[in-house]
């Protein structure tokens, strides 16, 4: 089923991210760990982009595959800033191969050790690319609180309209701890002429250490609220997974009640803190 059919006037569509394994790694945790988060219903599970990425190294589309045969919508997320034309040419004959619809596509990050590909230089060229190569649903990536490399948060705007107008039709959002932020970035948005399903991107704390190397990478700014959290728990693992679950919880009640169009919540493949943060917000779903 395609992403874009999901969203209905009144109701918040909930769903899961999830990364493959690495390539040293057996699959089968991972997919362990899809047989848990299954049960939480989600609307979908996304894939992030795994390494490789060329014929017979599709990671992602494995475990995006995996996830339809568990009778669960599946995203697969697709990079172009390391991929030539005939690089994702091979990808998405792979992805129709395998029976997956949905693609999330991104431009990527750029890694200093791996000179980009100059075929797609943003994502929005992608995007027109994938709507040449087949019926495929195509999700985007948006930023509440402003892409790191753009030169302003309206030339971030102007860049994400141009994305939709390519034929992006569902946005999911980075993560975010200010709900605040994200409501002025709605506004944003809506007065941008952008009115496609934003899914809220949350992130819930478990690792100071990760939350961390997290808010360098995305610029996402703290709370007062979250950096006392930090500050109090940090020597205490399970003590800040706790408060971290609590954390995005509230998060995601506020959301609801404010009549977002989703959720997607970043798993970090722990089915634990998943379930946890699922049971406190089901009710509301």
């Amino acid at each position: 089923m395609k992403l874009s059919e999901k969203f209905t006037k009144g109701k918040c569509v909930f769903s899961l991210e999830i990364f493959p394994p690495k390539k040293d790694m057996s699959p089968d945790t991972v997919y362990k760990t899809i047989d848990s988060l299954k049960n939480l219903r989600p609307a979908f599970i996304s894939v992030t982009y795994g390494a490789g990425g060329t014929s017979g190294d599709n990671i992602t589309g494995e475990v995006a595959a995996y996830i339809k045969g568990q009778g669960v919508d599946s995203a697969a997320h697709l990079t172009c800033v390391s991929n030539t034309r005939a690089d994702i040419d091979i990808l998405l004959e792979d992805f129709k191969a395998k029976g997956i619809e949905n693609i999330l596509a991104l431009r990527g990050d750029i890694n200093p050790e791996r000179p980009p590909k100059h075929d797609f230089e943003h994502a929005c060229d992608l995007v027109r690319y994938i709507k040449e190569k087949g019926d495929f649903h195509i999700s985007g990536a948006c930023y509440p609180e402003c892409h790191t490399e753009a030169k302003s948060f309206e030339a971030d705007i102007a860049r994400l309209k141009e994305k939709v107008d390519a034929g992006v039709t569902h946005l999911m959002s980075q993560l975010f701890f200010d709900n605040e932020a994200f409501y002025r970035f709605l506004d944003m948005v809506h007065g941008a002429g952008i009115y496609v399903p934003i899914e809220a991107g949350i992130m819930p704390v478990t690792n100071k250490k990760s939350i961390e190397r997290m808010v360098s990478i995305t610029g996402a700014s703290l709370p007062a609220k979250f950096t006392r959290i930090m500050a109090r728990y940090e020597n205490n693992p399970e003590a800040l997974r706790d408060a971290g679950i609590a954390y995005a919880a509230d998060q995601i009640v506020d959301l609801i009640s404010s009549g977002v169009d989703g959720i997607h919540l970043y798993t970090m493949n722990n089915p634990y803190v998943a379930e946890k943060i699922y049971a406190a917000v089901e009710g509301l779903l």
